[in-house]
């Protein structure tokens, strides 16, 4: 359940419903019909995938894709990959780890979930312990950019990022414009 990129203009379409239609230049299939993927904060399910050639995109599909006609889609087709995609889907709603970011209340169970996870991503990592550092390195810096924490910890930046996207799965900590900062959640489980 990986994120799928759009750019922000089409975030607003695909929280309405009026934006179900993706195109994308792949060398292969990237999704599977009926999983999950994140979006700008929601999450939207596949509904449909195939290979198709420019020529078939008709006015509609672009309007649904989130552009005014076939022509301004197929002029912002991007990427050297040979294969074009049609990919429908629809919006499931929020992502999970929004809810899960806000919940501000720990249990003494859920704390130990939490310490056994992070104890679990520490162990597993090539480069040592990570997590308490990292949590307190975002907790003393919201907004930072990434590039600019990792190196705070002589770490390379898109490693860090990847760390950090682990936190984020467990409620930790939320992506700003730049940077990051503790969520509701991380705040409750550093100050126990």
């Amino acid at each position: 359940m990986g994120p799928m990129l759009f750019q922000q203009r089409f975030w607003s379409g695909i929280r309405d419903g009026s934006v179900t239609v993706a195109y994308r230049r792949w060398d292969q299939e990237r999704v599977v019909a009926g999983r999950r993927h994140r979006v700008a904060g929601g999450m939207i399910e596949i509904d449909d995938i195939r290979e198709v050639d420019e020529a078939s995109i008709t006015d509609a599909d672009a309007v649904r894709a989130g552009y005014p006609d076939a022509r301004s889609c197929r002029e912002d087709l991007r990427g050297d990959a040979d294969r074009l995609f049609r990919i429908t889907f629809h919006d499931t709603g929020e992502d999970p780890r929004t809810a899960l970011a806000a919940d501000g209340e720990l249990s003494d169970q859920q704390r130990a979930e939490l310490d056994r996870r992070l104890a679990r991503l520490d162990a597993a990592s090539t480069h040592g312990p990570w997590t308490a550092a990292t949590l307190d390195l975002i907790a003393a810096r919201p907004g930072v950019r990434a590039g600019d924490l990792a190196a705070e910890l002589g770490r390379e930046r898109e490693p860090f990022k990847i760390d950090v996207r682990k936190l984020k799965n467990l409620g930790l900590t939320l992506s700003l414009e730049v940077g990051y900062r503790l969520s509701p959640r991380g705040e409750a489980y550093r100050a126990r």
